[in-house]
């Protein structure tokens, strides 16, 4: 809950009249002006211009393609690569965005090495080991800014690994349970790798690009079970996994991951009495009813959350 919202709250919960709770809102400091504007311009600025070097980079590249050789494309993507990585440990000030353009180059020329010889490995495969090289030079940025990249590279590499060990399509049986289920597990992994990082606190846009990533992909997953010719087991699993998420968010009182997963389970539980409606033949009647408990769950979860909220903020 934001500062403005405990205000309200705690004025309207203490009954203090006009004068009150414009001294106590003076005092809390909310309308004064950020003590250090510095710092967020520096970071945006520098993740402006590593994008913009990157992008002009893959534009000049792309434009002179056919007069470069490969020994000239291998070796302008290596030295890219190492420039920003020297640079990076060197400027400390200009370290994340540096390490972004090292992070993204080294992308590249792991792409245009698999395309250049034609290694035959899946696609995965590439994600994994951009994501294994990608490690270091995140955990040396401690920059969100990296961060966030590496949880999208790994997330879209579990993805991958799903589809092609679950027979290189979106199969929905009992054959393919294990694939997915080790699949959440690798997305409960990558969250509660990015969670207990350092200075993750304080840097917690990985961790929600991570969680938002996970929760689509297990809901994503779990609705083509339930919407297979007859229902899969990921349906039960997917719910069973959101279940178990909830409970551990619910205990750390994380309002963000609680709204995701909540929506997704509501979601979930809405689809599912779709189902029921559909295998039924269910007239305007089924249809009155969906809307009904869809309406009814998304109250109950925002109701429950609030007060998980402010219980925590009270014990606090």
């Amino acid at each position: 809950m934001s500062l403005h919202e405990q205000l309200y709250q705690w004025t309207a919960r203490q009954g203090l009249d006009a004068s009150s709770a414009r001294r106590l809102r003076a005092l809390s400091g909310l309308d004064d002006p950020p003590r250090d504007l510095w710092t967020p311009l520096r970071l945006g600025a520098g993740a402006l211009a590593a994008g913009l070097i990157g992008f002009g980079l893959i534009l000049w590249v792309a434009a002179n393609w056919d007069d470069f050789g490969r020994a000239m494309r291998f070796g302008l993507l290596e030295a890219v690569t190492a420039v920003s990585l020297v640079a990076a440990a060197l400027l400390a000030a200009w370290r994340a965005p540096l390490a972004l353009v090292a992070f993204l180059t080294l992308g590249g020329l792991l792409a245009y090495f698999g395309q250049t010889y034609q290694t035959g490995v899946d696609t995965y495969q590439l994600f994994a080991l951009w994501a294994a090289l990608g490690l270091p030079i995140a955990w040396a940025a401690r920059s969100d800014l990296v961060w966030t990249p590496w949880a999208l590279v790994v997330a879209t590499g579990i993805g991958l690994w799903m589809e092609t060990f679950g027979g290189h399509g979106w199969r929905f049986d009992g054959s393919t349970v294990p694939v997915h289920a080790l699949g959440f597990v690798a997305y409960g992994a990558l969250c509660a790798g990015l969670a207990l990082r350092p200075a993750a606190a304080s840097q917690p846009w990985a961790w929600r690009l991570a969680v938002l990533a996970s929760v689509i992909a297990v809901s994503a997953t779990a609705l083509g079970g339930l919407f297979a010719r007859h229902v899969a087991p990921q349906y039960f699993l997917g719910l069973g996994v959101m279940g178990i998420g909830l409970v551990l968010a619910w205990r750390r009182a994380e309002v963000y991951a609680l709204s995701a997963l909540a929506l997704a389970v509501d979601t979930l539980l809405v689809a599912g009495l779709t189902r029921l409606v559909y295998d039924a033949k269910g007239d305007l009647g089924g249809l009155f009813l969906i809307g009904l408990v869809a309406c009814g769950l998304l109250a109950v979860s925002v109701s429950l959350i609030m007060r998980r909220v402010r219980e925590a903020e009270v014990r606090a």
